[in-house]
């Protein structure tokens, strides 16, 4: 149903209640002739004025920033008098009568009491449409502030990922131009992925998880034997969403402060489940926590920013050391 449907059925139904109430009222006096015609022509000269008097609002804009006072002085001086007219010349014209003053003074009492009680319910739906509008719009804003971040924050990680993997071909050109022809190569496709990801605030785990794979094969090349990988990916997890570049942040920490800083190199565990609505996604190597630089500050603050506007607040990215491992864990609702 449209508004205007809704307004001509509350009109209707409002009105037939009064109708109902002022034969209640006069129900001794209802078996004189014309005396339910009366009753229904009251209550449709009093759905014909307050029809009316919404026009007149709505001509003179008093809905759309609604005032108050103007409505209910309206409704005293112009359509409780109106309506009280109405009801005389309504009864004079079927039963050829009306009464003396003290029935004239209480109908006018009792018809601009039930014509503010319009006016108040009138007042009521356009502050509640009002407020619904606001909040409307406030929601509209809010959504645009979360893209917006979502934007920036994005738009500081790709520099940051593609300064460290610039920094790997620099120092592999020099000692085997094949590998770093190879690596450029792979970086070119990492360069399609987030180009391509970068209009989107989440993207699959599966392309993820190739784009992390190329980002290795890059750094096999400059680590070779130093670097070794194992995934545990669980059933269903392909097509969980994330942040793009979130896990692949995480990664590029495990191989800056795991298999870089050691001489042996070092395993890098990617896993991934699920279990009673929540998503697990963890990134470790072994090693122990260093201070990071500002630069990995940044993408680990970026990538926690982003997983919680993307996931909601119960979303969360924990860095721990146990048992000799690094873990940077990701949890979110698969919901959300």
């Amino acid at each position: 149903m449209t508004r205007t449907h809704w307004y001509w059925l509350l009109q209707i139904l409002g009105w037939s209640a009064v109708v109902v109430f002022v034969a209640f009222a006069n129900s001794r006096y209802l078996y004189q002739h014309g005396a339910i015609a009366i009753c229904v022509l009251c209550g449709i000269c009093g759905l014909v004025l307050s029809d009316l008097a919404h026009r007149l609002y709505k001509a003179r804009r008093w809905h759309v920033q609604p005032a108050a006072w103007r409505i209910i002085a309206f409704t005293i001086v112009v359509l409780g008098p109106l309506q009280t007219a109405g009801t005389m010349a309504t009864n004079y014209l079927i039963i050829g009568k009306n009464g003396d003053l003290n029935w004239l003074h209480m109908l006018l009492t009792f018809w601009t009491g039930i014509m503010l009680a319009w006016a108040i319910c009138y007042l009521a739906y356009l502050y509640l449409r009002r407020a619904n509008r606001f909040e409307a719009e406030a929601l509209r804003l809010e959504v645009l502030a979360k893209d917006a971040e979502l934007r920036a924050l994005q738009a500081q990680v790709n520099p940051h990922f593609f300064f460290n993997s610039l920094n790997s071909v620099r120092a592999l050109i020099y000692e085997n131009q094949d590998s770093a022809a190879q690596m450029i190569d792979q970086l070119a496709t990492l360069m399609r992925y987030t180009l391509q990801s970068s209009y989107a605030d989440t993207v699959p785990l599966s392309e993820e998880l190739e784009a992390v794979q190329s980002y290795l094969a890059i750094e096999k090349i400059r680590f070779e034997e130093r670097l070794r990988l194992a995934l545990d990916i669980a059933g269903g997890m392909e097509t969980v969403r994330i942040p793009p570049m979130a896990l692949q942040t995480l990664v590029e920490n495990a191989v800056k402060y795991g298999v870089e800083q050691s001489a042996t190199g070092t395993e890098i565990r990617i896993s991934a489940s699920h279990a009673n609505g929540k998503a697990t996604i963890e990134v470790s190597n072994q090693g122990a926590l260093r201070t990071f630089s500002n630069s990995t500050s940044v993408g680990l603050s970026n990538a926690r920013k982003r997983l919680i506007l993307s996931k909601g607040d119960s979303a969360s990215l924990d860095l721990v050391e146990r048992d000799g491992w690094v873990r940077a864990t990701l949890h979110f609702p698969l919901a959300a």
